[in-house]
């Protein structure tokens, strides 16, 4: 019921790993990319029990926020964002699909 696939990027890292009375077992903290931004994936437990008042778990969270910040000015503007060309890009895309521009033509402004 609790066990794999868990349907998120693959990580930089695994921190956690949670194994249940079935067998099954569930990355329960993980770390990815998602553009400038780092992401930390949690699952302490269940809503059920108090788990939130664990000092290990608010350990785990404090150092997650410190982790996860990024004290770069944030973009206001769409136009503000860094494009760079897809095979520079800081996670690995596949470009799909028919382009609106040329190599080297500048595009919208």
């Amino acid at each position: 019921m609790y066990g794999e696939p868990f349907g998120i990027p693959e990580p930089m890292e695994t921190v956690f790993i949670s194994w249940f009375q079935g067998g099954e077992v569930f990355r329960s903290g993980v770390t990815y990319k998602r553009g400038a931004g780092n992401v930390f994936y949690f699952r302490p437990g269940h809503e059920a029990y108090p788990t939130y008042f664990d000092a290990n778990v608010r350990r785990v969270l404090k150092n997650a926020v410190k982790w996860a910040h990024n004290p770069a000015p944030r973009l206001t503007g769409v136009t503000d964002a860094p494009n760079v060309p897809i095979n520079e890009a800081l996670e690995p895309l596949e470009e799909r699909g028919p382009r609106l521009h040329h190599d080297g033509e500048e595009g919208f402004r």
